[in-house]
């Protein structure tokens, strides 16, 4: 698994017809230790409702076949959950809702 930001979609009218109806978005991979992006983009099929600028959950490989909507499908990466808040080494390193001081 890793986390990644949603930074577009891709729109195709032609393809597989078992891809009809999903979503795709283009993801960047988050360096966790940083937080920073890094990597290049990927094409992601979103199992979860993501949007735009989001932080969320990616699983690839025979993983991104293992949820309701991707089961029996031509995927190899699935994202699978939209982050909230990340805590790495007894501190907040993300927050998707920041409480104010």
């Amino acid at each position: 698994m890793m986390l990644a930001r949603v930074r577009g979609n891709v729109v195709s009218t032609t393809k597989s017809e078992k891809l009809h109806g999903y979503k795709l978005l283009i993801v960047v991979p988050i360096d966790i230790d940083t937080f920073e992006e890094k990597g290049s983009p990927i094409v992601s099929i979103d199992t979860v409702g993501a949007g735009e600028e989001e932080v969320v959950m990616l699983v690839a490989g025979s993983s991104s076949r293992q949820t309701e909507l991707t089961e029996n499908r031509p995927v190899d990466n699935a994202i699978v959950a939209v982050i909230d808040s990340v805590n790495l080494n007894g501190k907040r390193i993300f927050e998707k809702f920041p409480t104010e001081s």
